[in-house]
């Protein structure tokens, strides 16, 4: 485990506090599942303060993690995210969060293996088998061009993102009867997500920085049942760069969401490590 000369770190998961650096996220809805817990309390261990912006009320989330409305960031239309999905808007919020307050963007499914160092300033990386970057931890300067190119194209939504091609641009003009960022979400439902991220990305240079997949997406996202597998190797796909995990709950068949997870399986384990009771927090 990495030393901070200005601190120390307690054992089994109690949050401490640390000076390190902030992070943040988003949750839409009235209660977190066991591994939204899991994964903001991971990051508490390792001293990062962590805020959690709602837009319900939520009660059960960990000990030690600050509640705010997600209002103080942006209004989220609700009607926009009931034809979507409930991390469709994030994709904005992400990056008005990180240029509002500088912290770091953490999905809810994101589990600290590691501290962030302190002098990490543009944090994003590759992902999976295809080499895209994904956008489901960020950390960039509040004000950079990638910053300013991501929220015009939020604010100001192109007929066709950019990027795409005839076949999807046909495939776009056929929606019919909804807001215009529904049809672009209907089409391709990463065009707000991976697919713009890495396509400013590449507009402005910054691409080059982003880290290898073992830093923040040791396993791929086709292998996310691994981590409920009592058998599973999940280690295996780590290196000693691993620093964040993605659990990747929107990929994880509902029955591990509204079951404890086995004995001994990665989930399993990290909730003893970290202090979090799985039984108390499943899916309805």
């Amino acid at each position: 485990m990495r030393t901070n000369p200005r601190c120390f770190e307690q054992e089994k998961g109690m949050p401490v506090e640390l000076n390190r650096r902030p992070v943040a996220s988003l949750w839409i809805g009235e209660k977190l599942q066991y591994l939204n817990q899991l994964c903001l309390k991971s990051h508490l261990r390792h001293g990062h303060p962590v805020t959690l912006y709602c837009t319900d009320n939520v009660q059960n989330a960990p000990e030690g993690v600050v509640v705010r409305p997600a209002s103080e960031i942006m209004d989220i239309p609700m009607d926009i995210v009931e034809e979507t999905s409930a991390s469709f808007l994030s994709n904005v919020f992400r990056y008005k969060m990180i240029r509002a307050t500088g912290a770091i963007w953490i999905d809810c499914d994101a589990f600290c293996h590691r501290p962030f160092p302190d002098e990490w300033e543009w944090i994003f990386a590759g992902h999976g088998m295809r080499g895209a970057l994904n956008c489901g931890v960020v950390g960039l300067p509040q004000h950079c061009e990638l910053m300013d190119r991501l929220l015009d194209y939020y604010d100001n939504l192109p007929d066709a993102p950019p990027w795409w091609n005839k076949q999807q641009r046909k495939k776009l003009e056929k929606q019919k009867d909804a807001p215009h960022a529904v049809k672009i979400y209907r089409t391709e439902r990463t065009a707000f997500g991976p697919q713009a991220f890495t396509y400013f990305a590449q507009q402005t240079g910054d691409y080059e920085r982003a880290m290898t997949p073992d830093v923040l997406y040791p396993v791929p996202f086709q292998l996310n049942d691994i981590f409920y597998d009592p058998h599973g190797r999940v280690e295996g796909w780590f290196t000693e760069a691993t620093t964040s995990v993605h659990l990747y709950t929107n990929g994880t068949k509902p029955w591990w969401r509204r079951n404890v997870p086995l004995e001994n399986s990665y989930a399993w384990r990290m909730c003893q490590e970290v202090g979090i009771d799985p039984g108390l927090a499943l899916e309805d």
